[in-house]
């Protein structure tokens, strides 16, 4: 450990203050190091006096949802840029944001002491935290479990008697997903996704490689594996936890590639489609379960509109249909138009959620990266960039994961805004982790995108929300290595003078009423 690393240890354990403690790793940025005692946090976050403003900003400089208020102006600053709010343009309403509390999210949360844990937990789902409101649940095991099992082993067990939840359920992820709801102010949307069917059920014998479901939907294997959802539920529902939503299965493309290396279940959109049209629909319709809402796809954003387009053309698959899951991994070669806004006006009943992300994940950037604020930008500029597209949530990967970027039993370390080192006891919050909190803490359920216009082109990413409490909310991410001033008219009190730093994120809040 370097010198000045000893010397901030020594400084954290003796010193507090309400600001971040941060920690510069060599990549770009600070992360904030919080223990059982101390965490930085940005606290309940109230309305301005009619006629002010707030602003919380990030950057890449060191500033953590540093909070200032200001005052709108009767007339123009005479910034080039001016921003329009317009809230006649009306757009999606926001469900929510979250992340996952995979086998890995909790093993880390528990190698902590009890003090530590409460915190980190306090730091995702408490009003004084970032207050996510949906959390993503792997049915059984993922590449982010140290084994590879699921909830029914036995072999030729279609009546599923011997469906049992794991230890991992039971004793890490059932007690921290109790804890993590007595913290939220609001009920927590859980949501959850399998990524492999038994073993005995699918082509391959295996719960990795390339494998599908036996048989043909309709047929006992298939019905079986629709059964397979509606008892998780029904096991969760014994510990108080009920489900927001499901989701068809984790990415069904990667169960149809050879040697695929972890978990996985092939279907294509015309076997997902009479699946959930002939067992999963039906079974879910006439179980205690009926309002669960369940998302189709949870693949890569490239796959839409066509997998949309086949499962949702079925009037029979259709109308057990609530929303369309998709993940970020391949959006470098499927522009959000083409993909996310024709896909809503194709089907604009069904929702758009993004259902995973994370940073760390490509073989050219892999694992974990300390500080690192160039994966904060990425962050903040794909979530505008889909809430721009029509989408109602977005939901990151593992809420932590240790230094390694993991456990992950096929060695598949990536990235997180939560990483522990239970050496110390302590964690980091990344700067992803304040990227996701420019969104969750202000973006409430309910609140409605509308639209905005510019005077003048800018290199800003820029989105526009009223909530349901008629206050207004704009969210700007400056990439840039240039400071750029701007000011922002809404009509109803006048202008609102602004600047966003180099590489910061800002989030901007005032009352219309």
């Amino acid at each position: 450990m370097r010198p000045c690393q000893d010397l901030f240890w020594l400084s954290f354990f003796l010193f507090s203050s309400d600001d971040c403690q941060a920690l510069n790793f060599g990549h770009g940025s600070v992360v904030c190091v919080c223990n059982a005692t101390y965490c930085d946090s940005v606290g309940r976050t109230g309305l301005p006096d009619p006629g002010q403003f707030l602003s919380y900003v990030s950057s890449k400089t060191g500033s953590r949802l540093v909070k200032s208020q200001g005052q709108f102006q009767k007339n123009s600053t005479g910034a080039a840029l001016r921003i329009t709010l317009n809230p006649s343009q009306k757009y999606q309403r926001i469900k929510g944001f979250g992340g996952a509390m995979t086998d890995a999210a909790a093993m880390n949360i528990l190698s902590l002491s009890s003090g530590a844990q409460d915190q980190l937990l306090r730091q995702y789902f408490s009003p004084d935290g970032i207050e996510y409101r949906f959390v993503r649940v792997p049915m059984a095991s993922c590449d982010f479990s140290t084994r590879l099992y699921t909830y029914a082993d036995t072999p030729e067990d279609y009546d599923l008697q011997n469906f049992t939840l794991a230890e991992e359920d039971i004793h890490m992820k059932i007690p921290l997903l109790q804890r993590a709801q007595a913290l939220s102010a609001q009920p927590l949307n859980l949501f959850a996704s399998a990524w492999s069917a038994p073993a005995w059920l699918k082509t391959n014998g295996a719960l990795i490689g390339k494998g599908s479901l036996k048989g043909k939907p309709g047929g006992k294997e298939h019905k079986t594996w629709a059964q397979y959802y509606i008892r998780f539920l029904e096991e969760y529902g014994k510990y108080n936890l009920s489900f927001w939503g499901l989701t068809s299965g984790n990415e069904p493309t990667a169960g149809e590639m050879t040697n695929y290396s972890f978990q996985a279940l092939g279907f294509t959109p015309e076997t997902q489609r009479d699946w959930i049209a002939l067992d999963l629909g039906p079974g879910l319709h006439s179980s205690s379960f009926p309002q669960t809402r369940l998302m189709i796809l949870d693949d890569n954003r490239p796959l839409l509109p066509h997998w949309a387009k086949v499962v949702l053309s079925d009037v029979q698959a259709a109308r057990y249909v609530h929303g369309i899951g998709f993940h970020w991994y391949l959006n470098n070669i499927a522009p959000p138009g083409i993909t996310l806004t024709t896909t809503h006006h194709l089907y604009p009943e069904y929702f758009l959620f993004a259902t995973e992300a994370c940073a760390g994940w490509s073989p050219l950037d892999r694992g974990v990266r300390l500080g690192s604020w160039d994966r904060a930008e990425d962050y903040a500029h794909d979530i505008i960039q889909d809430l721009n597209n029509f989408v109602t949530g977005w939901t990151d990967w593992n809420l932590t994961l240790n230094q390694d970027g993991g456990p992950n039993w096929v060695k598949n370390f990536v990235d997180s805004p939560i990483i522990v080192d239970s050496s110390k006891d302590v964690f980091y919050k990344q700067p992803t982790f304040y990227s996701m909190a420019h969104f969750s803490k202000f973006l409430w359920e309910g609140s409605q995108r509308v639209g905005v216009s510019f005077s003048q082109h800018t290199s800003l990413d820029i989105s526009a929300y009223i909530r349901p409490d008629a206050s207004a909310v704009l969210i700007i991410l400056n990439r840039s290595e240039e400071e750029v001033q701007f000011e922002v008219w809404d009509q109803t009190l006048g202008f609102l003078p602004g600047s966003a730093p180099p590489h910061s994120i800002l989030t901007l809040l005032w009352s219309r009423r």
